[in-house]
């Protein structure tokens, strides 16, 4: 298995980076493959400007069509295309960060807003009468598996479903199915670390027990059942759950499971 680990914390002292360490050491031994994109040491530029897309930059900019101009004519800023080389190279892309405000750093969504361009994770596919654009279960990354490995600094009563924060997988939803299935990539649960600012030297063995047995679990475990858009769930072009199929007592995000 190859894995992608993308790493955003700022400090390499720090749980996340224990835990980045530990998925490197962990699955190389296992005999896969690792590179790492550690955000914070590569001075990731988080910022999407013209400069991203060299010659195929219009003025005024347009983000959507130069970046799918520029991915086409092969034209993207060279970090870019370094990280769409690896996404492509990957089995497995793990994202390891601390859940800040509700979601991830900035520097991190910079990456996905980068990376992500047009006509390499969205603006693929027919688009017809019958099919809206390969996305949701199909797309570039089709065939990959993503990982959200996340610290929370409050309790996980605060992330159940009647905690204040809101439920974990309420917050994660717009990364995991807006984000990472959007362009196919198969969705496992996330490996969530919660109390994470109060784990110690004594603490932080049964945390890198328990994050050893889901690296070790990655071929095997079963992603969240995401409906496909283009397989018979969804009115096209309206994009709506057909009536009847939604689970009994279940509504919001949980329509778009399929259990």
């Amino acid at each position: 298995m190859k894995t992608l680990i993308v790493h955003a914390h700022p400090e390499p002292r720090s749980l996340n980076g224990a835990l980045k360490d530990l998925a490197v050491t962990t699955l190389r031994k296992a005999g896969h493959e690792v590179r790492v994109s550690d955000l914070y040491a590569m001075g990731w530029n988080a910022v999407v400007d013209a400069g991203d897309f060299g010659s195929s930059a219009s003025s005024p900019l347009l983000a959507v069509a130069d970046s799918g101009r520029a991915f086409d004519t092969g034209t993207l800023a060279p970090d870019i295309r370094a990280e769409q080389e690896k996404l492509l190279w990957a089995d497995t892309i793990i994202f390891q960060f601390p859940l800040w405000w509700y979601t991830m750093p900035a520097i991190l969504k910079g990456w996905f807003d980068r990376v992500f361009t047009y006509h390499f994770a969205y603006g693929v596919g027919e688009h017809s009468d019958v099919k809206y654009g390969e996305r949701f279960g199909e797309g570039t990354l089709m065939g990959r598996r993503g990982l959200l490995s996340v610290t929370v600094g409050g309790r996980e009563s605060h992330y159940a479903p009647r905690g204040i924060n809101g439920p974990i997988d309420d917050l994660l939803f717009p990364i995991q199915h807006g984000i990472l299935y959007y362009p196919g990539i198969d969705v496992l649960p996330p490996f969530v670390v919660y109390n994470a600012d109060r784990i110690d030297d004594e603490g932080f063995p049964d945390v890198a027990k328990a994050w050893e047995q889901r690296l070790l679990t990655l071929e095997s475990a079963e992603p969240i059942p995401f409906r496909r858009q283009n397989f018979g769930d969804y009115e096209i072009p309206a994009l709506e759950l057909k009536e009847g199929l939604e689970p009994a007592g279940r509504s919001g995000f949980g329509l778009h499971l399929w259990s």
